[in-house]
């Protein structure tokens, strides 16, 4: 299959390898990925894996533009190949639902029709793909998530947003890393830190093509899980 390729600026490439939010789909962007990471090409800087499609990152002073699209239509037939199981880490993450921690919990539960306790039900009894990390450093969207709780975003955003706040944006879910302005219904909060910076450099909690698992706990456990990170 001949997939694609467009230009993101003057040193990024985007390959589209498929249309719309799949497993499948996301499976072949992965297959490419590992294909280009593992070739180790000269120039390639970065590649970032996104819903549909990987973004190929250059140095335009080693590679050129014609050149780097050249290399990758060599590498299409790994996008196009029988894909196998993405093999990401599990990941499990503690969250204290609704109360001051998940303030929008009741209007996800109205807009579905259901008690609070069956959104934390349903919330935390699925498993979610991660596709990509944007928007913010260490911002995780969830793939996955049932339908039955799905709910539009605020109509006014918040201007400020705690780090740790799990929330819902129409048929996704994900967690803000550090505080900031957003318009995700706020459903809960993690005590656990997705995005953070040590001696050796940033450190992410979450990659693309990890699954995750959302428990519940209670407020105590949360202020125990929060001072003992801290």
């Amino acid at each position: 299959m001949d997939y694609p390729i467009y230009p993101c600026g003057d040193s990024a490439l985007t390959v589209k390898v498929g249309n719309g939010i799949s497993e499948e789909i996301h499976r072949r962007v992965f297959a490419l990925f590992s294909a280009l990471e593992q070739a180790c090409i000269s120039g390639v800087t970065e590649l970032v894996p996104t819903y549909d499609s990987l973004c190929v990152h250059f140095d335009p002073a080693v590679v050129s533009p014609m050149e780097m699209v050249s290399r990758l239509k060599a590498f299409e037939l790994f996008a196009s190949a029988e894909t196998p199981a993405l093999e990401g880490r599990l990941v499990r993450i503690p969250v204290c639902y609704g109360g001051t921690y998940g303030p929008d919990l009741q209007t996800v539960a109205q807009h579905a029709g259901m008690r609070e306790e069956d959104v934390i039900r349903l919330h935390s009894g699925t498993t979610y793909l991660t596709y990509m990390l944007g928007f913010l450093p260490g911002f995780a969207y969830l793939g996955g998530m049932d339908e039955r709780i799905a709910c539009p975003r605020l109509q006014s955003p918040r201007t400020q947003i705690p780090a740790g706040s799990v929330g819902i944006a129409g048929k996704q879910t994900g967690i803000y890393p550090l505080a900031s302005p957003g318009g995700w219904q706020l459903i809960g909060r993690t005590p656990l830190k997705l995005f953070h910076f040590t001696e050796t450099g940033a450190q992410f909690l979450l990659s693309a093509g990890d699954s995750v698992v959302f428990y519940p706990i209670s407020e105590n456990i949360f202020r125990e899980m929060e001072e003992s990170d801290t």
